[in-house]
């Protein structure tokens, strides 16, 4: 991707963020993006636990390297803004969180997501000072960039089992002075904890859709402050849930009936295309 094209989309990106609330949809391929572009989306996120399942894996099971290889097929197959989850940043230290960020660029990203997660059962969130330190490491990358690359914190307390919002919001907002600039908790219990951390920070708030029962509609969250709405893996398992629905059909009751159900190659071919 040329560097024009690219400042472009990071523009395009940023820009939404300031219009209003958005839906961004995480793809999980190049055929993906294309139809929820076609879809009239106006950007795009990759998922990591979408992105080890094309591998075959579970979440947190690919390397950075395939993580990126991924990022950048996805970013070839679209004209909208694609944003990274970027995990952890695929490292600890602050110094190797900023290359992630770096080579995140490189790959096409015009934003990425970094977790305060530490992925070890025993203490699973790094403390707030060393978490801070990484998403300034990130912040400090993304500024040193030639376009606005959005760096997204996030708070992953709701996650690990520690239902705890007072720490969360306190960490988002370490997060926000640190540089970030959208701020993200997955996992809040409900509307009034998701209104809770979008007062409590001037940041562009992101909430996760793909959860059972903490999933709320556009217009609540919106209401409640949110500016962007993610899907996770939840369209990536929606689609694998057709296959398992297919596939089960086919070598239970020896029919085909799913084909009634499926999109034409026809207009299967006019959403790839967008035509």
């Amino acid at each position: 991707m040329d560097d024009t094209a690219q400042h472009a989309r990071a523009t395009r990106f940023r820009d939404l963020h300031a219009a209003g609330t958005f839906v961004i949809a995480n793809a999980w391929d190049g055929g993906s993006a294309r139809i929820l572009g076609s879809l009239g989306f106006p950007a795009i996120a990759t998922s990591s636990g979408a992105a080890a399942g094309t591998y075959g894996r579970l979440d947190r099971q690919i390397s950075r390297v395939e993580a990126l290889d991924h990022s950048r097929i996805i970013c070839a197959a679209t004209g909208l803004p694609v944003s990274g989850d970027l995990e952890k940043g695929f490292a600890d230290e602050p110094a190797d969180i900023a290359r992630t960020i770096q080579l995140a660029a490189d790959a096409g990203l015009v934003g990425g997501s970094i977790e305060d997660a530490s992925g070890r059962a025993d203490d699973p969130i790094f403390d707030i000072g060393f978490a801070t330190e990484r998403v300034a490491a990130a912040a400090e990358a993304a500024r040193a960039l030639p376009f606005p690359f959005m760096l997204t914190a996030r708070a992953e307390n709701f996650l690990n089992g520690r239902a705890d919002l007072d720490d969360t919001i306190r960490r988002l907002q370490a997060y926000e002075r640190a540089g970030a600039d959208v701020l993200f908790a997955p996992g809040l219990p409900d509307l009034a904890a998701v209104r809770a951390v979008c007062q409590a920070v001037g940041k562009p708030v992101n909430f996760m859709v793909g959860l059972r029962g903490k999933s709320f509609t556009v217009a609540d969250l919106a209401a409640a402050g949110v500016r962007r709405v993610s899907l996770a893996t939840s369209l990536y398992r929606a689609a694998m849930s057709g296959l398992v629905e297919a596939a089960r059909e086919i070598r239970e009751s020896g029919t085909f009936g799913y084909i009634d159900r499926t999109m034409t190659s026809g207009d299967f071919v006019k959403y790839l295309t967008g035509q």
